[in-house]
């Protein structure tokens, strides 16, 4: 008798929609290697190619936006998108292009990571392609996850200690997303204390807090690419959203512990994402 075969598996299957980083630590090299840590099938679409390493972004090249769709077409309607995340997107073009794709193949796990300000301080946004995704893509978002400059950026006012948070996260949702996770890593107030909070704010006002240790180390180059990237691959594997943001909290803080010993280039050097890589399925 012919043993049964085994059933096919299918795997959790996770989008990046983004920039590449030719220094590996940030963009789709960051999130590809956060969704196969995390046991899911990863899938990009381009949406700009960087020159940088750990000291800074020496150029950027912009992909075309019908282009940019493409991508997003070819991988959404042969192998399927359970979960999605967005970064770099470079022109108010590009963002249109995205939001057509997410309604035209159905993508309702939608994470917006508004990359707008690199870790060593390179611009990556315009005010034209701000504006175009808080229109296009915040609205069609289950979450937004700025950093405080970003936020800062999106609402015209500086945004630096923990007292301004709640009410910077009022006004993003107010701006159309189902919730913001607005984090603290920028935090100027406490900075000499152990603990480091981020916000996660629901639509219906509800809030939880999370507080991780702050770990002494120059290796954060790709914080908030992984951070969206880990909260996409638990929306891929089934979690809830509040889950898949703390899990996605929990992978950072452990991949910033295992890579603080790390020594690659001379400037920001890249978490390690690979510390305990889960199979794919």
């Amino acid at each position: 008798m012919n043993p049964t075969p085994p059933r096919p598996l299918s795997p959790p299957r996770a989008l990046t929609i983004a920039g590449s980083d030719s220094g590996g630590g940030a963009g789709i090299q960051a999130d590809l290697k956060t969704f196969a840590a995390l046991g899911c099938y990863g899938m990009s679409a381009i949406t700009a190619i960087t020159a940088q390493n750990t000291l800074g972004v020496s150029g950027v090249h912009a992909i075309p936006p019908a282009m940019v769709a493409a991508q997003i077409d070819a991988v959404a309607g042969d192998i399927g998108v359970d979960a999605a995340k967005t970064g770099m997107l470079g022109s108010a073009g590009i963002v249109e292009a995205v939001a057509a794709a997410v309604d035209r193949h159905g993508i309702g796990k939608l994470v917006v990571d508004p990359v707008m300000i690199a870790t060593s301080g390179a611009t990556l946004s315009d005010d034209a392609t701000a504006e175009a995704m808080v229109r296009e893509l915040f609205p069609r978002a289950m979450l937004v996850t700025p950093n405080l400059p970003e936020a800062s950026h999106l609402l015209g006012r500086r945004i630096a200690h923990r007292a301004e948070m709640e009410a910077a996260a009022r006004e993003l949702l107010a701006m159309g997303c189902r919730a913001v996770l607005l984090k603290g890593g920028h935090l100027e107030d406490g900075a000499e204390n152990q603990g480091l909070d981020d916000l996660l704010m629901h639509a219906d006002g509800r809030v939880r807090v999370f507080t991780h240790p702050r770990i002494a180390t120059r290796n954060l180059h790709g914080t908030g690419c992984t951070l969206a990237a880990a909260v996409t691959a638990q929306l891929a594997r089934g979690q809830a959203l509040e889950d898949a943001v703390a899990g996605g909290l929990d992978f950072v803080a452990q991949a910033i512990a295992a890579g603080a010993g790390l020594r690659l280039g001379a400037g920001n050097g890249p978490l390690n994402h690979g510390f305990a890589p889960r199979t794919l399925g």
